[in-house]
């Protein structure tokens, strides 16, 4: 089998699996036998659909060695062809890997983590939900393999709908379907800013096919104008900032949810759009200082506001957003490949935690960690695996985020030499913020070690307890990459499939560095570290967090700027749709009701007039009479 054909069918195997999940009959709650064959049903399609994407990306990837592209003309219109068709090089077959066995992990972990739900009865909706994490797989992999850029805008578009469903399921908590339309909304800005850039490209190039839109000759500001519009939709997907806020908030929805969303799905997909299109952003050096300035920005908020969350989720959710911050910064490095590493150890050990992070949910009933304690003893499979993942996280070396992140900071180093696509200072700007975030994330992943597994239990009168094998062992093998995926850095077949992302580039950066640089990365884990250890040291039954202070607030609200957004932009908008309903309901409603009012009136009032006794109206007919013939008398002696 071809590598083409092994990438159509990529995307058409979930999606299969999802939208055959959405035909099966729906079970009214209660009815218990019903509702159990609809579970095995939808759990039998969503893990196989899953696992056949699994082995299909596998393949691809070992089959793979030079680009490869096919397709076919689906439309054409006004001079501009869409076509249909996949563009894949041995990056793309990393990444749908790593999309693939997270959902599969996701998928099988689900059948567990939703099996009980108050009161006690497994969750009713739970086919849908396997249904709709078929098919934002499906979206995903179709941005991964997509060779037009309105295919790629159809996976983009379908991932928002699922997220928006998913965020939302269980609908019994009155903050997920506000968080769920929150996340619609907030990434619909960026889509609207990613749809005028793919047309711009379209336009320019006549043909939105993604070889074409490459080695078409854009003008300059064209493909700035492009470049930055499509930047917001990057910002969006992938919770940057200014429009990182509702990636919190999405923590309202189930765990497994957050685990797909954050590492391998939706928020990866805004960092794997720019690698594919990377040689009109390395074109770009003005793109490439606004996504800098943006990564270190949002590198530095995600991180700090981690250090004062209570949710163990939050803080997760933060980490994610300081996470994805070195991806792009990276790109604005321009290390493709070093985004790209950095985002597949990133699934890896972000899909370890959240669903180690569910099974402990799952075990206390609380996800507040001023709640929780001394679960080591109690979870020593999640405890270990908690420990890979938050030491991958914060780059313990040799765990898979240390080579991972150590490659950013590389790729930094050599651009502050001059030796990227953009001005040095990005560099510096870049590895500045990256040294800073290492020593931050050591801080608040060691405080998360501490407050949930250290000291004493929180909860005497819980019982918590390692999770069944439906949620332990996604956990158990999702470790194994978390551990040792950086070391595939050595592996040359692997560094040249992460290079196919920068096809055609001379002096790419290095993606792993051994040197004297990664001394000063270790020193501020260290560092890091040991304030968060001492701190619980003095005082273990007080949050280290208390050091932070009167910032302590400020981290927490992640300098308040979901309250300037809200009062910016929710607030005078609500305002606004206020006026232009009472302007419809007293303005035009009212017009015309009081039209409909008045000829009413109008009508009743000559009918008024017009009923009468018959005398009376006997009289008036033969008063009327007179009258008129006297006027006729008059009129006529007159002339």
């Amino acid at each position: 089998m071809s590598a083409t054909t092994l990438g159509a069918l990529l995307p058409a195997v979930p999606l299969l699996a999802g939208l055959t999940g959405l035909l099966l009959p729906p079970s009214p709650r209660g009815a218990t036998l019903g509702q159990a064959t609809a579970r095995r049903a939808a759990a039998a399609l969503g893990v196989a659909g899953a696992t056949g994407a699994l082995a299909l990306a596998v393949a691809l990837l070992f089959i793979i060695d030079d680009p490869a592209e096919a397709s076919t003309t689906w439309i054409e219109l006004g001079g501009l062809t869409v076509t249909l068709g996949v563009r894949l090089d041995g990056a793309a077959a990393l990444v749908a890997v790593a999309v693939t066995a997270v959902a599969l992990a996701v998928q099988v972990y689900s059948i567990g983590y939703l099996r009980q739900g108050p009161p006690d009865e497994p969750d009713h909706r739970y086919p849908p939900y396997a249904a709709q994490i078929s098919l934002f797989t499906a979206a995903m992999l179709l941005v991964v393999v997509s060779g037009d850029l309105i295919l790629l805008l159809v996976g983009w578009e379908v991932m928002g709908i699922c997220s928006y469903l998913l965020i939302a399921h269980d609908r019994r908590l009155p903050e997920a379907p506000a968080a769920a339309m929150k996340a619609f909304l907030v990434t619909r800005v960026g889509d609207v800013g990613f749809l005028l850039g793919i047309a711009l490209l379209g336009v320019s190039a006549g043909s939105f096919r993604i070889a074409d839109v490459l080695a078409h000759d854009h003008g300059t500001t064209t493909l700035t104008a492009a470049c930055l519009l499509l930047l917001a939709g990057v910002a969006g997907k992938s919770a940057q900032f200014p429009l990182h806020t509702w990636l919190p908030d999405a923590m309202a929805g189930p765990t497994p949810i957050s685990a797909l969303i954050h590492a391998a799905t939706m928020v990866a997909a805004g960092v794997y759009a720019v690698t594919r299109l990377w040689p009109l952003f390395e074109a770009t050096p003005t793109a490439l200082v606004v996504l800098g300035v943006m990564a270190s920005v949002t590198l530095l908020l995600g991180a700090l506001a981690a250090t004062a969350q209570d949710d163990i989720k939050r803080v997760l959710a933060w980490s994610t957003v300081s996470q994805i911050g070195y991806m792009t910064g990276a790109l604005a490095v321009g290390s493709p490949p070093a985004a790209l590493f950095h985002l597949l150890t990133h699934a890896a050990f972000k899909a370890l935690l959240f669903l180690a992070a569910g099974a402990v949910i799952h075990a206390v009933g609380t996800s507040l960690m001023s709640r929780m304690g001394g679960l080591r003893h109690h979870m020593p499979v999640t405890f270990w695996c908690t420990v890979i993942g938050l030491g991958a996280l914060a780059g313990v070396p040799p765990l898979s985020g240390f080579w991972s992140k150590e490659g950013v900071l590389a790729a930094a180093e050599d651009a502050l030499l001059g030796h990227g696509p953009a001005p040095a200072w990005v560099g510096w700007l870049v590895l500045v913020s990256g040294l800073i975030g290492v020593a931050i994330t050591a801080w608040y992943a060691t405080r998360l070690l501490l407050r949930t597994f250290f000291g004493a239990n929180r909860l005497p009168a819980s019982r918590p307890h390692d999770p069944p094998a439906t949620l332990r062992w996604p956990v158990l093998l999702l470790a194994v990459p978390a551990a040792l995926l950086g070391l595939a850095g050595f592996a040359p077949w692997f560094v040249d499939r992460l290079l196919s992302s920068a096809p055609g580039e001379s002096g790419v950066p290095r993606l792993l560095h051994v040197g004297p640089l990664m001394l000063l990365p270790l020193a501020l884990l260290l560092v890091g570290v040991g304030l968060a250890w001492s701190r619980w040291r003095r005082d273990s039954s007080a949050d280290p967090a208390t050091a932070l202070g009167p910032l302590r607030p400020v981290f927490a609200r992640a300098f308040r700027l979901d309250d300037v957004q809200h009062t910016l932009v929710v607030r005078p908008t609500t305002a606004l749709g206020r006026l232009a309903r009472a302007a419809d309901e007293r303005v035009v409603d009212g017009a015309v009701t009081g039209t409909g009012r008045a000829a009413g009136a109008l009508g009743g009032g000559l009918g008024t007039l017009h009923r009468a006794a018959l005398p009376r109206a006997a009289a008036a007919v033969l008063a009327g009479a007179l009258l008129i013939g006297l006027a006729a008398a008059l009129i006529g002696a007159t002339a």
